[in-house]
């Protein structure tokens, strides 16, 4: 790598393809980083890696499912490779599940462990073992949420997995500190994405209301009157 590309700072987002993720790793490119993007679905991710190269940035796409530990680990060697090195890692892949705690199906409950879960877990052991071999300093961002503070109504699994990756990101922040690894996590509320659509849909179905009233009695609730957009979470992973 010619000097100027090793100098510049890499980040790798993960579940880059849409909605919040896109928005961080758009951020980041803006920001001069040169970005992986991570994703199930090469097409998605591979869109605004084309997206961001157009505007003048860096960027790859790498497809990889985090719910699997050795795609977790091939995305950041992966990284590695096309750009020399790596020094943020962000967690934030994710889906949502919405259903009564007691109507909730065994398989939906292990995906969500398996993704939110298994898949931060995952993230922090791949990108921790990158910055160590690197003998560098990293910054691990993980996704926790609103409902990681609070529990929900219809969403007590989804709310279990980012209860769990705040406690996660505490641990590992005191575990990884000695190696000037830094670990947070950031918790959105009602963000106007893909998945929020897919949670008042569903919630409507449950509670028997047309599409968009359970997403309006949430936005309600918030001084600014707005959900949020995948910016405004992109700004504050910039910062």
């Amino acid at each position: 790598m010619e000097a100027d590309s090793m100098s510049k700072k890499v980040a790798l987002v993960t579940g880059a393809g849409q909605g919040i993720g896109e928005g961080i790793a758009v951020q980041l490119a803006k920001d001069g980083f040169a970005v992986a993007l991570s994703g199930r679905h090469l097409d998605k991710v591979q869109r605004v890696a084309d997206e961001i190269e157009k505007a003048g940035g860096e960027a790859f796409a790498i497809e990889a499912d985090v719910q699997y530990r050795d795609q977790v680990f091939d995305s950041v060697q992966k990284t590695v490779d096309h750009f020399d090195h790596l020094d943020v890692f962000v967690n934030n892949a994710g889906i949502a599940h919405v259903a009564q705690i007691c109507n909730t199906k065994e398989e939906d409950l292990d995906r969500l462990l398996d993704i939110n879960v298994k898949g931060t877990f995952f993230g922090i052991q791949a990108a921790a073992a990158q910055f160590r071999k690197q003998e560098t300093p990293g910054k691990i961002i993980n996704a926790s949420s609103i409902a990681g503070h609070e529990g929900f109504e219809l969403l007590g699994a989804y709310s279990a997995t980012k209860f769990a990756i705040r406690g996660l990101t505490q641990a590992a922040a005191k575990e990884l500190a000695r190696y000037k690894i830094t670990v947070n996590a950031y918790c959105p509320g009602i963000v106007l994405t893909p998945m929020w659509d897919q949670i008042d849909e569903e919630m409507g179905e449950v509670n028997h209301v047309a599409k968009g009233e359970s997403l309006k009695q949430y936005l309600q609730g918030i001084a600014l009157g707005r959900g949020e957009e995948p910016e405004d979470v992109a700004n504050l992973v910039s910062f």
